[in-house]
């Protein structure tokens, strides 16, 4: 039986965490994923990107993207015993958007929150992602114990 989960947990999980991994297509319809560094903002999750970076490039083209946010299990006081990372895994939709079309407000949020910058602000832009649909989950809202058995570690929650 899958585990009993809310989606108001899984928002919290997301929102504890900074490192995703972003998987979007080449204009050629080859995947192509990479790492990101994202804040969280009613539900919305933001990156800055290099306006010259293939991410911001291919998205323009194709704003589908899919998004795995891991989560780092560890028994205390043993952490030679392997424990895999729990996910959270969803699709959505991305805009790129010019530095200069954002609120100035939301724009200092973000600056402070994420890492420092390369470039000037006019070289970035910022990823708007919004998730669709559910989150898909492994591992969220279960004792380690029972991440072992994969019926009892799966679980999934609309993402509204």
């Amino acid at each position: 039986m899958p585990a009993p989960i809310s989606s108001d947990l899984v928002w919290k999980e997301i929102e504890k965490r900074s490192f995703a991994v972003l998987s979007y297509v080449n204009p050629k319809g080859q995947a192509r994923s990479a790492g990101i560094v994202y804040v969280v903002i009613d539900g919305v999750l933001y990156v800055r990107v290099a306006k010259a970076s293939w991410k911001a490039k291919h998205i323009l083209l194709n704003p589908h993207v899919a998004l795995n946010v891991t989560i780092s299990k560890r028994v205390p006081f043993m952490p030679w015993i392997k424990i895999p990372d729990a996910t959270i895994a969803f699709s959505g939709t991305a805009r790129v958007l010019p530095m200069s079309d954002l609120d100035p407000k939301l724009v200092e949020t973000l600056t402070g929150r994420l890492i420092e910058q390369h470039g000037t602000m006019a070289e970035n832009c910022m990823l708007e992602i919004r998730p669709a649909g559910h989150f898909v989950t492994y591992g969220v809202g279960v004792s380690l114990l029972d991440m072992r058995d994969p019926e009892k570690a799966r679980g999934r929650a609309p993402v509204a």
